[in-house]
């Protein structure tokens, strides 16, 4: 094959827990701390979510406008961001992951970071890390001054991050047909993905990831 690629979910794949709850609660500490008087309506949004009132997308914007705001200058948030990245790298990476990262780079993978989580924070975490590439949910200002509490196109998630892994791949004009993916998730909500590459792995998976595993007869890892 002509291109050999490596997808990697984050948040519980690479990392032991997620991320984003903790990046809105870092930066408010450090840019603003008197937002955390309002993550009492972070936890409302939530459960608005659950009870499928609000959109994951939506969730994901009302939560960064409390916690961080609705527009925010880029250099004054960035280095939070940094801070925060380096915090996850230190302390919320599974050694496991990070091994079979360093064999998928020395079998000659091309890395690429998948995730729903803020490219805005996944870039550092990712460049921190070793990775080639990211596909992540983006800003709707993602290069401009301010940073704004808006989703340009999909929330990368579920059959979103596969069309943005299938937009990526066009866009590097990797084909299909000449590519061996393999890939790497401990969420059913990344299925799509999965069934997409050639050695799929169900990493440290849920219940449902698991039984849907195995039901495939997709590889297992369990990473510490």
């Amino acid at each position: 094959m002509t291109h050999r690629l490596a997808i990697y979910d984050m948040d519980r794949t690479v990392t032991y827990s997620g991320t984003y709850t903790g990046f809105l609660l870092h930066v408010a500490r450090h840019m603003a701390p008197w937002r955390l008087l309002l993550f009492p309506g972070v936890v409302l949004m939530m459960l608005a979510y659950v009870l499928r009132l609000v959109t994951r997308q939506r969730l994901k914007e009302v939560n960064q406008g409390l916690m961080i705001g609705w527009n925010v200058e880029r250099a004054k948030l960035m280095p939070h961001v940094e801070s925060y990245a380096a915090k996850v790298v230190e302390g919320n990476v599974r050694p496991g992951a990070l091994a079979q990262i360093a064999r998928d780079k020395a079998d000659g993978c091309t890395l690429v970071l998948a995730t729903a989580s803020y490219r805005l924070y996944v870039e550092p975490i990712a460049r921190r890390l070793g990775f080639d590439a990211v596909i992540a949910t983006d800003h709707l200002s993602q290069d401009l001054r301010y940073v704004r509490a808006r989703i340009a196109g999909e929330n990368c998630y579920d059959t979103g991050k596969l069309r943005m892994i299938k937009a990526w791949m066009a866009a590097q004009a990797i084909d299909r047909t000449e590519a061996y993916i393999r890939s790497y998730s401990d969420h059913v909500s990344d299925a799509p993905m999965l069934e997409f590459s050639d050695v799929p792995h169900a990493a440290n998976p849920h219940k449902p990831l698991a039984k849907l595993a195995a039901e495939r007869g997709w590889a297992r890892v369990d990473w510490p």
